[in-house]
Formats: C-alpha cells, structure tokens, sequence
C-alpha cells in the first residue's frame, strides 16, 4: 500500500491523454480503490468479531481457572446461633465449630439451616434446603376435574373423608372451641375399582390446598436408606407448603405385616414404613399436613400404622349396593346419548356385585357396541351385551387366578 499521493501509479499517460480522459481514468481507479476499501473493511469486522469470541474464551477460562485454584467449600448444618456466632457441624467427619459471622449472614441463618464453608471453617453461602426432586414432581399443580358429585354411593364415606381432611383447614376453630384436636389421617380401604382414589381426586379439587400424590410401590427402591429418604423430602415438601395433603395410593407396598425375613430387600422396606411412622407422629410438629392413604390389602397392613394418631379414620370402601350402582350408571352415562328404553333400575340390578369401575367399563363398552354397529344412539340391549361382555371377561381372569 502507498503513503503518499506521489507514489500511486497514475492509470494514463500524462502527455498523451485529454483532460476528459484523465479524470474518466481517475473514477475508475477510485472506483476499484473503494471496493478495495469495502472489502477491507468487512476483513477488519469479522477480524474484530473473532477477537471479541476469542477474548471471551480467554475471560471464562481465566474465570474456571480462578475457581479451581479456589479452596474447596464443605457442607455443614447450623447448629445453633448465638451471641458469640454460629455454631456448625461439618458433614463428613461431624466435627463441630464456633464461628463468627456478619450481622446480615447471622439474619439469615437457624438451626439445621445448610451453609457452605472453607478451609477454616468459615461460613461463605447459605445453601438451599436438599429435598430429592422425585418428591417435588409429585406436588400436583393442577386440580384433578374429578368432583364429589362424580362419585356415587359413598355418601357416608365422603361425608368422614370431608370431615378428617376438608373441615380442619377451612373451619380449625371449630376443633379449638370443642376442644379435640382434629383427625390427622384417614386410610381408605376396600375392594379395587370402589372409588377410593376418585375420593382422594374430590379431596384435591375441592380445597385449596397442596396435593401431593404418590404411590407406595414409589417409595421401595433397592439402595439402603433411599426409600427412607424419599419420605422425608416429602413431608418436607408438604411442610413448605402447608397446608397440605399428602395422598399415599397403594400403601401396602411399604406398609405391610413385618416380618422376621433376613433378606435386604424386606429390611429396606421396614427402614421406610419406620421412616414413615416417625413422620406421622415423631417429636416434629407435623403441622397443617393431612394424610390419606388408599389400600386393597388391609389385612396386609401392619397393626403399628393402624393405630390412633397416625390413622385416626379407617374407612371401609366396600362396592356399591343396588342404589349406589344406579346412581354410578346415571354418573357415567349423562354425557352418553342413551335411548329411552334405558332403565337404570334394570341396570342396577343385573349388575350384580359390580364396582364402580365395572359400571365405568360396561358403560364403556356399550358405546363402543353403538359406535360399532353406526349408531348414535345407545340401546338396552347395548349395555345388556357390555355386562355379559365384561362379567365374562372377569369370571375368566378369576378362574386363571386360581388355577395359577
């Protein structure tokens, strides 16, 4: 590149050419010397553009580098807070120290509150509250569509499961002015397909409480000590939004007879019905936290969880009798385009010994014969077909049972 205007090659002959033709010469060579120019410049962006990613890099890794050349941080547990400072417990080797802290950190801290420290036991952050995040995903966030007027024939049953559940978190005053303190949990037990889980969805629709849902097969895990664990991050999950109800389904799963088995799996089961049992009524305030559990082995369960104070309401859910199956074939079937030659007392009473979820399936099923023969509308004879259909496939399901 030249520097001056003296060193730049004229593009014509100073002696030959016109003065037109010199200046023509001149635009054409400015125009090549700006499109150089241009061309230029974008080489100068993107070489900036490439420094800038380059000299970002170089800030990250001179950050990590900074990090790891840092003193590794231990979790400890405050132990207490006082006026000469806070006391902590180091995990790992439980050793124990007194050190000072700021006034605003000391605000911030109370007992078995997590706190990061250093090598000299310092405290640098508090720490987030360690709660397995299996137990948070089982926080319901929206209200099951399932309502007390969707079940049928268990009018007494809702009537105690309002009263153990609803009534101490919407009225408690009512129990402070008898005097008693109000029921801490209710066990639903009863035949499968009774409605037992519906009565728990009502629960979560109507109050607005947190619902917290889980299954006892959740909870049984093979590594030692997890399963206990699980059951504590979820109480703690349940008192950090209080008020709250806790729905455990299948509870037999980790709350059956025990035994004098010698294996670890059957050990790792009891740790978790014995963490359970200290949740429900340990030294712990349990708090605005109602449980309901659901079970179809009530014979299973051990007698240590049927007791009062941990159950105070043991409500039998048995199949519903003649009234209750027409009120569940008229729950089930007014969204259904059904003939008018549909009785439901009929219905009620060949339907013999059937559970919700048997009338559920026959309704079911009589659509599907409607659907089937291209039809809109469904007859008598439609549902008469669906419970043959439907006793037959569970007589036969009964008869494999018992032959295997």
């Amino acid at each position: 590149m030249t520097d001056t205007v003296d060193d730049v090659d004229l593009p014509y002959d100073d002696e030959a050419t016109s003065q037109q033709e010199k200046i023509e010469a001149l635009r054409e060579r400015l125009d090549v010397l700006e499109g150089q120019n241009e061309e230029m410049r974008d080489k100068l962006l993107d070489a900036n553009a490439e420094n800038n990613k380059y000299q970002q890099k170089l800030e990250r890794l001179t950050h990590e580098n900074k990090k790891l050349k840092q003193s590794p941080l231990f979790v400890a547990t405050v132990q207490e807070v006082n006026d000469e400072g806070v006391i902590i417990k180091q995990h790992g080797n439980n050793q124990e120290a007194l050190t000072e802290v700021t006034e605003e950190m000391k605000s911030e801290l109370e007992p078995d509150a997590r706190v990061a420290v250093n090598n000299s036991l310092s405290i640098v952050k508090r720490l987030d509250k360690e709660t397995d995040v299996r137990a948070r995903v089982m926080q319901v966030d929206h209200s099951p569509d399932v309502t007390y007027a969707d079940i049928g024939g268990l009018e007494s049953q809702m009537q105690e499961v309002r009263e153990t559940v609803e009534m101490p978190l919407d009225r408690p005053e009512m129990f402070q002015q008898v005097g008693i303190d109000p029921p801490s949990g209710v066990l639903l037990h009863g035949p499968p397909g009774t409605g037992k889980t519906m009565l728990a969805k009502a629960v979560a629709n109507q109050t607005d409480a947190t619902f917290i849902k889980m299954a006892g097969s959740e909870l049984v895990h093979k590594f030692i000590g997890e399963g206990a664990k699980l059951v504590r991050d979820l109480f703690e999950v349940a008192r950090e939004n209080e008020p709250a109800v806790l729905f455990i389904d299948e509870i037999d799963a980790i709350a059956s007879k025990r035994t004098d088995s010698k294996t670890s799996g059957d050990a790792e089961v009891q740790r978790t019905m014995m963490q359970l049992l200290s949740e429900m009524d340990g030294f712990e305030e349990r708090g605005e936290i109602r449980i309901i559990a659901a079970t179809n082995r009530f014979d299973m369960l051990d007698p240590a969880i049927l007791r009062p104070g941990r159950f105070d309401r043991l409500i039998e859910v048995p199949k519903p009798d003649e009234a209750g199956r027409e009120i569940i074939f008229q729950i089930h079937t007014r969204n259904m385009n059904v003939a008018d030659d549909v009785n439901f007392v009929e219905l009620a009473e060949m339907a013999d010994d059937a559970s919700g979820a048997d009338i559920k399936a026959v309704c079911t099923e009589a659509g599907m014969f409607a659907i089937r023969d291209d039809r809109t509308e469904i007859y008598m004879d439609d549902f008469v077909a669906a419970w043959e259909k439907i006793s037959a496939e569970t007589d036969d399901d009964s008869v494999s049972r018992a032959f295997a």
